[in-house]
């Protein structure tokens, strides 16, 4: 007798996949808001203190620049897979359909093969600097240097949930960012 496939299961995974994939977007963006509102604020509070105040906050420039580069490490998957990304498809839409899956299949490829370097090679150098501290904050640089593997394992996570759509060439480019906001709400 032959083992035959549940039709429940496939259904129940693919729910529980869509869920994952639905917080994890949602989860993303959220963190990136605050990151983002904290920045401004931090940045808009310091400028105020300076002008009015004529006193800096000493820490606010270091923590700004961090916010930033953690901003955009965990936001590149999710600008990935939103096609925010700068794409030159002019070539590839020149070549054969069957050659244009075979480049796309290889660019995810890559793409999957840089991200793992990323993640190891950014775990190593967080490793590496996590007995130094921040001149300012006095953090252990581990912590700001931890964007670069943990926004590689977002964006590999991001890039394997669209991997589909990317290959089959149906990443959805938005005309701009007004429509693709007004279309979320």
């Amino acid at each position: 007798m032959g083992h035959q496939a549940d039709p429940d299961a496939g259904a129940l995974r693919d729910r529980t996949l869509g869920r994952f994939e639905t917080g994890l977007v949602a989860a993303n963006r959220a963190i990136i808001v605050i990151m983002m509102v904290g920045m401004v604020g931090l940045v808009f509070i310091n400028v105020l203190s300076r002008y009015l105040l004529n006193t800096s906050i000493v820490w606010a420039e270091e923590l700004s620049q961090f916010l930033m580069v953690w901003i955009v490490f965990l936001g590149a998957g999710l600008g990935f897979r939103e096609g925010r990304h700068v794409a030159v498809e002019f070539f590839q839409d020149l070549l054969p359909v069957q050659l244009r899956h075979r480049v796309r299949v290889g660019i995810f490829v890559g793409l999957v093969l840089f991200l793992l370097g990323l993640l190891v090679l950014g775990l190593r150098y967080a490793h590496f600097a996590a007995d130094q501290q921040t001149p300012v904050l006095n953090i252990s640089y581990a912590i700001p240097y931890l964007c670069q593997p943990l926004g590689a394992l977002l964006f590999l996570c991001h890039l394997w949930l669209v991997r589909d759509d990317f290959i089959a060439g149906r990443v959805e480019v938005p005309e701009n960012l007004e429509s693709s906001m007004a279309e979320d709400h």
